[in-house]
């Protein structure tokens, strides 16, 4: 399959960082948690919409990843959104395995800073 390109009409509504990326929040499906939040350029964000796997950029590897394609730790992309201001895109997601790196369910999983409960 060759790259795809980002419809124009959706490139003309991001609002990009300097180094021409957009936000990327994903959230699970059934349960509402915010899973992972990540970082898409066009071409990220194009082969999301045309695969339905969470595809992203690597600002430390400087290079395309698709979650779990080493983990298996897959992500199933069944709504991708735009913010009203254009800079972070939310996916809805069923998500495979854990979502974070570590292997925790999500990468929210770790350090509560305030909450209800405390």
């Amino acid at each position: 399959m060759s790259t795809p390109t980002l419809d124009p009409a959706i490139a003309a509504k991001l609002k990009r960082t300097e180094d021409g990326l957009v936000c990327a929040v994903a959230q699970e499906r059934g349960t509402g948690d915010v899973l992972m939040v990540a970082w898409m350029d066009d071409t990220a964000l194009a082969m999301t919409l045309a695969t339905r796997k969470g595809t992203y950029w690597s600002r430390s590897r400087g290079a395309y990843w698709v979650k779990g394609e080493t983990s298996g730790h897959t992500q199933y992309v069944h709504e991708v959104r735009l913010d009203c201001d254009g800079d972070t895109v939310l996916l809805t997601v069923d998500q495979e395995g854990g979502a974070c790196h570590t292997g925790d369910h999500t990468c929210f999983d770790a350090d509560v800073l305030l909450s209800d409960d405390r």
